[in-house]
């Protein structure tokens, strides 16, 4: 199996999963009085804490409503897109080893 490919399908993977996460992030942020130290929402925020604290550094809360959740959601779509997609330069790269 060629590098790329196995690379591609990790990649996708992974930012496939941060997307559901994140999704997960926006929904738990409906109900602030849920309780996330237990299994397992705590995983959820556990994994995407150390990308939304960087973010609200930078992106303020508008009117109380914490956002960064939803870019979460952008940036791993756009990523995704970027990389992966059907003019992505993954995608591309490995297009042109394959006509080789």
């Amino acid at each position: 199996m060629n590098l790329l490919l196995v690379g591609s399908i990790i990649l996708g993977t992974v930012l496939a999963l941060m997307t559901i996460l994140f999704i997960f992030r926006i929904v738990l942020s409906w109900n602030p009085e849920t309780d996330t130290s237990k299994f397992p929402l705590n995983w959820v925020v556990l994994i995407t804490e150390p990308i939304l604290i960087p973010m609200r550094k930078v992106i303020p809360s508008l009117g109380g409503v914490d956002i960064t959740p939803i870019i979460g959601v952008g940036l791993c779509t756009l990523l995704r897109e970027i990389l992966l997609g059907q003019q992505g330069l993954i995608t591309m790269a490995m297009n042109s080893n394959s006509l080789h």
